[in-house]
């Protein structure tokens, strides 16, 4: 085997070294984590710069819609207002009583022999209805005539209001007579008092319309 000889083993041996050297091998590694920091905070701050310009955009947009929102919500609270307002007039027009359909009742339970010379109503805190009634009967039997007139009434009202009655405060016989036919007849004069409970105008409303007989009278 032939001998070879390596002149430059040395240089050889210097190179390796400096390739190896740690410290050089350490620079270059804190130079490449110093370039991808760069890299890094170089995307941020454009990140940030994107989210600046969009910011500002929306700042402008929103400066030319503010006084439209502001309008807008100042509309809004009105028209609550009104709306309110509207609630509470529905409310009151929903709790009032009407008279007419209660005289309506009175006036049709009155018979020939019956006559209603007063009467006088009124509606009590806790919104019952009391309606005091004065009048004469006569016939045969005059108070039988009164007490049918009473009944009557009693029945109708309680048909359309809730908690219906009527009853005799006053029931007396008159010394007078009045001449029907030219027969004399006996006179009663009665006071009835009448109380009721009015229902809410929805109810007696959806009540009228499913009974034909209240929706006809």
């Amino acid at each position: 085997m032939p001998l070879q000889l390596n002149l430059l083993h040395e240089e050889f041996t210097e190179e390796r070294q400096r390739k190896r050297d740690p410290l050089k091998l350490g620079m270059m590694a804190l130079g490449a984590v110093g370039a991808l920091m760069l890299l890094f905070y170089g995307f941020r701050a454009y990140q940030t710069l994107a989210i600046k310009n969009r910011l500002s955009a929306i700042q402008e947009e929103w400066a030319k819609v503010e006084p439209k929102v502001t309008a807008a919500q100042k509309r809004a609270e009105e028209l609550n207002n009104i709306i309110n307002t509207t609630k509470v007039l529905d409310s009151m027009i929903e709790r009032r009583f009407f008279w007419a359909p209660l005289l309506q009742k009175l006036s049709g339970c009155v018979a020939p022999n019956a006559q209603l010379t007063n009467f006088d109503g009124a509606i009590n805190p806790d919104k019952t209805v009391t309606l005091t009634i004065e009048g004469k009967a006569t016939g045969a039997e005059p108070r039988a005539a009164a007490e049918e007139f009473r009944q009557l009434l009693s029945e109708e009202l309680g048909k359309q209001y809730r908690h219906a009655k009527a009853e005799f405060k006053i029931l007396e016989d008159l010394d007078t007579q009045v001449d029907v036919g030219g027969t004399s007849l006996p006179v009663v004069r009665y006071i009835i008092t009448v109380g009721v409970t009015p229902q809410p105008n929805s109810e007696a409303t959806s009540s009228t319309r499913s009974d034909p007989t209240l929706a006809k009278k």
